[in-house]
């Protein structure tokens, strides 16, 4: 089968669909004319790491995590995304990550609430909040950081729940 001189792609008749280039055996632009060689036709272009959305596997699995749970649920529903398993295991580590962090966030509440429930106290429980969420920032820098450098880190008990999921 020829290719397009001009983009690389399948010719399949006497217009390139993928461009609009005339194909080699017609007259006119990009073609040939009587007693002219016919042009050769280009291999097909090598398949490029980024994805016709324009997103790159490492910043998509990145972005799993931008949004809390939503993102990750919203990779799992989108194409090509839903396919592609490092992205599944990402968006799945997001969401199981983040439930895990709302359970983990009741249970401080729960238990360090009443224990430090005197107005003396407070301020014990205002430490233990900033130290909860200095945890929890730095556990979401630290996914996405490693799914942008396309790492595959696996995180205690939520990652093995994502890679049996993935």
């Amino acid at each position: 089968m020829p290719f397009c001189s001009h983009c690389g792609s399948e010719l399949q008749g006497k217009f390139c669909a993928k461009c609009g280039a005339a194909s080699p055996g017609t007259t006119g632009p990009g073609g040939t004319g009587p007693g002219e060689a016919p042009a050769q036709p280009l291999p097909p272009a090598p398949a490029s790491p980024i994805s016709f959305t324009g997103l790159a596997d490492n910043v998509a699995a990145a972005l799993c995590y931008l949004a809390l749970v939503l993102t990750g649920v919203l990779f799992l529903f989108l194409e090509p995304y839903n396919r592609n398993k490092t992205i599944r295991f990402h968006a799945f580590q997001s969401i199981f990550a983040w439930i895990g962090i709302i359970l983990a966030s009741a249970g401080v509440r729960i238990v360090f609430g009443n224990i430090f429930d005197g107005p003396h106290t407070y301020w014990i429980m205002e430490l233990i909040w900033s130290a909860f969420d200095l945890g929890v920032i730095l556990l979401w820098l630290t996914l996405m950081y490693r799914a942008y450098m396309g790492q595959r880190w696996v995180a205690p008990v939520v990652g093995e729940m994502a890679e049996r999921f993935a």
